[in-house]
């Protein structure tokens, strides 16, 4: 069984986040309750995974979150729901929970949880593999590559990525590397 892990952004070193990757999830509809119910204990960015295409994309979207947080300009109401928003490729909050936060059918769940001070990875950690209902896996873009729907991501980020004519001089490696680059252009774009 996978541990989650706890990561520190470079720019950010006094917000570590403890993210972990969850596969076959049976109880999404239950952690969907809880964070529309606005319960304190699971105040998480709670991601379907099948549209994050790797731990660069999420790493992006934790950054511009937290750093929203930390200038005072979030657009929701925590930096939870700040990294769920930042992974959108607009401005429209209600959407982007629609298309990247978790519903009652998803099957793959990112769970980030930005630390305060008062809390611990382990803490966190602990609460995590209690209330999820999945398979805890390694946070990697092997596993990420496994659950993203590439074509769900295609059309979410508008982009006509499509598979190269001569397919047999195109790896895998490098179509998934175009797409995640091209999605990280567009996060990076929003609000410009």
């Amino acid at each position: 069984m996978s541990t989650l892990e706890t990561i520190a952004l470079p720019h950010l070193p006094q917000h570590h986040l403890c993210v972990g990757l969850f596969k076959d999830v049976k109880n999404a509809a239950f952690l969907r309750q809880q964070l529309l119910a606005g319960n304190a204990d699971f105040e998480y960015a709670f991601l379907d995974a099948s549209v994050v295409i790797s731990r660069m994309q999420f790493l992006a979207a934790s950054f511009r979150g937290i750093n929203d947080y930390a200038s005072n300009r979030m657009k929701s109401h925590n930096v939870h729901s700040e990294i769920v928003f930042s992974f959108s490729p607009n401005n429209n909050i209600a959407e982007s929970f629609r298309r990247f936060g978790i519903s009652d059918t998803t099957q793959n769940v990112l769970a980030i949880k930005v630390l305060s001070p008062e809390m611990t990875a382990e803490s966190v950690s602990q609460h995590l593999l209690q209330n999820i209902e999945g398979e805890p896996v390694d946070v990697s873009d092997a596993n990420f590559a496994e659950v993203a729907d590439q074509a769900r991501l295609r059309k979410i980020y508008k982009l006509n990525v499509q598979t190269k004519k001569n397919a047999a001089t195109v790896s895998k490696a490098s179509e998934f590397k175009e797409l995640e680059t091209s999605i990280l252009g567009v996060m990076a774009l929003k609000g410009s």
